[in-house]
């Protein structure tokens, strides 16, 4: 039964649907069908003009509802395995464009997480926020010791917000595929739920503050990616301190342009981050969108917003290299049974049905430039090719497709010219080499000889404890063979006692019954058992003797 404001929440839903041109989507329903023709009646029908494409008047309807359905856009533009190519290329521009809330409040909140004034806190602080977003707003900060920090602070009853439009977004999508039968293909309950956990993590800023610090350890040092530290005094669920960056917005092509930076290393740069977050740490930042990212005229990348992270298992990482590797060998095969091998789709997959189909979908790929082949398009490709295998979605894998979408897509917008394979490549095969080589080898005695050294001393004693174990091996041996041989007598001698015990019963009690038939005027019980026993005597003498 619906509450009287998800009933009025529905409606305006709906209301958005229809001013964007959407009734399409609200009429489709098998509930609503039967009143298509209502829209002809409806005014705007007839001087709303000329509509554009769907995937516009799409995002421009989830902008229009609210910050939730923002964030559930941008996560659903992930999905491209269950979207159209336009609708998922449109959703992905969706940016969070929300209004600050007033900095008095923000002072609030951090002042009940820290149970002190913002006077004590810093020296300075800004009410004013930098940036404003759907889940948290920044400020401007400086530290006692003179440090300048940003302040990231959780919006205010935001998470009820959230789970008041998850609510709402399991109502329609359990309406949708009760009434809208493309909407089952779709699998909207599934899509709602993987978007309830990412948003539910996000609400938790001591979790992205981990991120974020794992992530600068992984760069230390490192002249690719600089990630700002993490003030852990002050860091809470709903506020975290972070070092203040300065860096361009990688955006700004002309700020970059006139900074002097170099845009084919910026863009190789890009590819080599991802590849190495993804394969040497197992561990990338799944969020990179424009806004996360900036530039540095020392040709460096600079992230911010970790609040969504993805990681790969061993085993994942493993195929997955494997993958890219065989794609660009055409080796079709290969694909197909690592995939098989990997658990992504079911074991008894027939490899040579599932070969062909890869090969159909992909071979008009390998007729282009190898500059213009996409990584991103490829995975897609694949993806939706295994979807017809009964494919399972593998939610690590959608988080790495979209990363890698964001980022070739950033690369070849900086240095249109780039050639991600020829760049990925080197990196993909000197990764496989240390994983499966004389190199792993020696990794692996690298990583171990600590351990091995620590057992050293004991390594005599082990030996020793070892070779005597070899040498009573024979005796050990001997002694198991006597007592099964032992045990085997006593089952035949059980075996022969048990059978003559059957035996001689039975021919007593038969001897007994024949002696009392035959005479039976002279019988007495007595004479009979005597008469059966001694029968019976004779035959136990027998059956002993030929057992034997």
């Amino acid at each position: 039964m619906l509450r009287p404001s998800e009933a009025w929440r529905l409606a305006h839903i709906s209301w958005i649907l229809l001013r964007f041109g959407l009734d399409d989507l609200v009429l489709a329903t098998h509930l609503l069908r039967p009143l298509r023709f209502v829209r002809y009646l409806m005014p705007w029908y007839w001087v709303r003009g000329e509509l554009g494409p769907r995937a516009v008047r799409l995002r421009l309807a989830l902008e229009a509802l609210g910050p939730m359905f923002v964030k559930f856009g941008q996560l659903l533009s992930t999905r491209r395995d269950l979207l159209p190519d336009d609708i998922a290329d449109e959703l992905a521009k969706l940016q969070d464009r929300v209004p600050p809330f007033p900095g008095p409040v923000a002072r609030a909140v951090i002042e009940k997480a820290f149970d002190r004034p913002v006077t004590e806190l810093f020296a300075t602080f800004d009410e004013n926020a930098l940036a404003s977003a759907s889940i948290a707003q920044v400020h401007a900060a400086e530290l006692h010791d003179g440090r300048k920090v940003v302040v990231k602070v959780l919006r205010p009853g935001i998470e009820k917000t959230i789970r008041h439009d998850i609510g709402l977004l399991k109502l329609v999508a359990d309406l949708a595929e009760r009434y809208w039968k493309e909407a089952r293909r779709l699998r909207p309950r599934e899509v709602v739920a993987e978007a309830e956990q990412v948003f539910i993590d996000e609400l938790d800023l001591l979790r992205e503050a981990a991120n974020a610090s794992q992530l600068r350890r992984a760069f230390e040092g490192s002249e690719l990616l600089y990630v700002p530290e993490i003030h852990w005094p002050l860091t809470h669920r709903d506020v975290i301190i972070m070092e203040r960056i300065s860096g361009i917005p990688v955006s700004d092509v002309e700020a970059m342009r006139a900074a002097g930076v170099d845009f084919k290393l910026i863009a190789e740069r890009g590819v080599e981050i991802f590849f190495t977050q993804v394969f040497r740490d197992s561990f990338f930042h799944a969020d990179m969108h424009p806004g996360n990212i900036f530039v540095t005229p020392e040709d460096s990348y600079i992230a911010v917003d970790f609040g969504i992270m993805g990681t790969l298992s061993p085993v994942d990482q493993r195929y997955l290299a494997e993958n890219f590797l065989a794609f660009f060998k055409r080796d079709y095969r290969r694909v197909a049974e690592l995939h098989v091998e990997s658990g992504w789709v079911p074991a008894g997959t027939r490899v040579e049905a599932f070969e062909s189909a890869i090969r159909t979908v992909c071979e008009p790929i390998f007729e282009r430039p190898l500059a213009e082949i996409s990584f991103g398009t490829l995975l897609l490709r694949l993806f939706q090719t295994a979807r017809r295998f009964d494919m399972e979605v593998q939610p690590q894998l959608v988080l790495l497709q979209k990363t890698l979408l964001s980022i070739e897509g950033l690369g070849r917008q900086l240095y249109p010219e780039l050639d991600l394979w020829q760049t990925a490549k080197p990196f993909l095969e000197r990764w496989m080499s240390e994983q499966v080589g004389g190199r792993a080898l020696l990794q692996g005695l690298k990583e171990n000889l600590p351990l091995w050294a620590e057992k050293l001393p004991e390594m005599p004693g082990l030996v020793h404890r070892a070779l005597t174990r070899i040498e009573e091996l024979p005796a050990q041996r001997e002694r198991q063979l006597l007592e099964l041989q032992k045990l085997r007598e006593e089952i035949r001698v059980t075996r022969r006692l048990t059978l003559t015990s059957i035996t001689g019963g039975a021919l007593l009690i038969s001897g007994g019954l024949v002696y009392g038939l035959v005479w039976p005027g002279e019988a007495t019980l007595l004479s009979a058992i005597l008469a059966g026993g001694g029968l019976t005597a004779l035959l136990l003498a027998w059956w002993d003797g030929w057992a034997r």
